[in-house]
């Protein structure tokens, strides 16, 4: 049987390399090791996966990638760290940038949506909103209603 799952690979090693996923619903995890595991995602679902790492003289990489599932034969990118990979909807570096996605997660959270519902669209908006350096529009709850209404009828 071919598997249809997308696995993450998160490391943790305290103050050297954290990878952690702020947001989505993994259907299994695999324990490795006391430092490392893989959570695994089905097709369609969206997570958040932030990258961290750092050596003696500070921070070398912070990442966060906003990723949807794809289902076997779509296309895909390559995300370092997930298998095979996904749909980019947002992909962004550098702590500044990473701490402006996490705010907006915390914003729609603070709306009472669960980020892994928002539309595909928002994320896209939030990315080249931020890659141009201009304000994006806020996700609220209408463009979330209106979101669910396009996906029932599609």
């Amino acid at each position: 049987m071919t598997d249809i799952l997308a696995h993450v690979e998160l490391t943790w090693i305290e103050k050297r390399i954290e990878h952690w996923i702020r947001f989505g619903h993994a259907t299994h995890e695999q324990i490795l090791d006391r430092r490392r595991r893989i959570l695994s995602f089905p097709p369609d679902s969206v997570f958040a996966f932030l990258r961290w790492a750092a050596n003696d003289y500070g921070t070398v990489v912070s990442c966060i990638d906003i990723v949807r599932v794809t289902a076997p034969g779509e296309p895909y990118q390559t995300v370092p760290f997930v298998r095979p990979g996904g749909e980019s909807l947002l992909r962004q570096s550098g702590w500044p940038k990473v701490r402006l996605v996490l705010e907006a997660v915390d914003r729609i959270e603070a709306i009472g949506i669960e980020p892994v519902d928002v539309a595909p669209e928002h994320w896209r908006h939030l990315h080249n909103r931020m890659l141009a350096g201009q304000a994006s529009r806020p996700y609220t709850r209408d463009r979330h209603h209106a979101w669910l209404r396009r996906r029932a009828v599609s």
